[in-house]
């Protein structure tokens, strides 16, 4: 372990609002560090401060973990038996090939169609690897989910915002400051990540006629099978104006496996090659991760847990007069009715009671938390906590 003295200075920070430094900053000559231009210009952060972080400050667990999105519920127990069964002395296939088939089977393409990869986080990294250099113009929304904007920084690129409209993504002025700004890239969530709202895929697509020629469209779609029909954009798997991201660690409850993949064009599939981690899929992940795409009874029944889970939020939230926004996601955003220092005030009191929660970091979207889907036990939990942090809060 590095003495006090010579630990580097990283702060975390997220849409918490917190940031915590960690250690003093780095003292004496390190002549031998040659980091590029680039990287010596970027800050040492991370786009999310963890519980386990948080947990380590305040020196106790969380009684409640409702604030990193996962799948409380677990994932399907085929998937539990097959990765405790995968060889762990065999490296993970580096093609991910019984995994691409049966997700191109499930999806009606071919398996050149998919790129199987380390959580979306790390298939964005390799998109905006591939496509972008420094300088070149890319389009999110203002508030939207950090780690793309994160990505697009470490490479190099120059990240244009736009404000949510009503609490939504909004694709239209997305898309016309892609044309201004003649952007490689436009990102947009369906459903969203930090608010949960969501578009009917045939009006993305419709949105789509604006999108220009050169600009490819990274659709994450991270929360879909939590979203009711018809939020999945029904166009073919070799749309070159798009890239679909889908995840397991949402409903399919593998959070910890880090599997996601990629739908598009296999000509831009067949491009990942060229720069991604081939022994970046780990073997029990794959094994997990396959089973539990076999395994739709099981999907349907987490669907169901998260709907009712959805509801008791709601309904825990319109009892301490506050307004749960409509969710197409595992989590519920609630709108603390007032301003994002009030907002923060509330999450400060819930995580003081052992109750780990989120929020939207950019205005007006920061007047909100962000409640992922709990068990009964972690919501009543919630409920008896948060009018206790409401009044802390109003009292300033």
């Amino acid at each position: 372990m590095l003495a006090a003295s010579r630990r580097p200075n990283i702060r975390l920070c997220d849409h918490t609002g917190l940031a915590l430094p960690i250690a003093p900053a780095l003292t004496g000559r390190m002549t031998h560090i040659r980091l590029t231009p680039l990287a010596q210009s970027l800050p040492a952060t991370v786009p999310f401060v963890g519980p386990e972080t948080q947990e380590r400050a305040r020196g106790s667990a969380f009684e409640a973990r409702l604030g990193a999105n996962e799948n409380v519920f677990g994932p399907s127990p085929q998937a539990i038996r097959a990765m405790a069964e995968a060889p762990q002395w065999m490296y993970g296939d580096p093609e991910s090939h019984d995994l691409r088939t049966a997700l191109a089977a499930h999806h009606g393409c071919t398996p050149d169609h998919i790129m199987v990869g380390e959580g979306i986080d790390g298939l964005l990294s390799y998109i905006v690897r591939l496509m972008v250099g420094p300088q070149d113009a890319v389009v999110t929304s203002a508030g939207a989910y950090p780690t793309f904007n994160y990505h697009v920084a470490g490479f190099g690129g120059t990240l244009h915002a736009v404000p949510y409209v009503e609490d939504h993504e909004d694709p239209q002025s997305l898309l016309a400051k892609a044309a201004e700004v003649d952007a490689k890239l436009v990102y947009l969530a369906n459903p969203d990540n930090p608010m949960g709202s969501h578009h009917k895929g045939e009006d993305i697509v419709k949105a789509m006629d604006d999108l220009p020629a050169t600009t490819l469209l990274i659709l994450d779609e991270a929360y879909v099978e939590c979203a009711p029909e018809g939020t999945a954009v029904p166009l073919p798997a070799d749309d070159p104006r798009l890239i679909r991201m889908r995840t397991f660690s949402k409903a399919y409850g593998l959070a910890g496996a880090r599997v996601g993949y990629a739908i598009g064009h296999p000509d831009l599939i067949q491009a990942f090659h060229k720069v991604r981690n081939h022994f970046g899929m780990n073997r029990a992940a794959q094994a997990g991760a396959l089973a539990a795409l076999n395994d739709q009874p099981y999907l349907a029944q987490v669907q169901q847990q998260i709907t009712q889970a959805r509801d008791q939020i709601a309904q825990i939230a319109q009892d301490n007069g506050l307004t749960p926004l409509p969710s197409a996601t595992n989590f519920v955003t609630i709108d603390c009715g007032r301003d994002g220092d009030f907002a923060k005030a509330v999450l400060d009191g819930l995580i003081a009671q052992g109750i780990f929660v989120r929020m939207p970091f950019v205005a007006p979207q920061n007047r909100c938390i962000r409640i992922s889907c709990g068990t009964p036990a972690m919501l009543q939990a919630l409920a008896t906590a948060l009018p206790k942090a409401l009044a802390d809060a109003k009292q300033g």
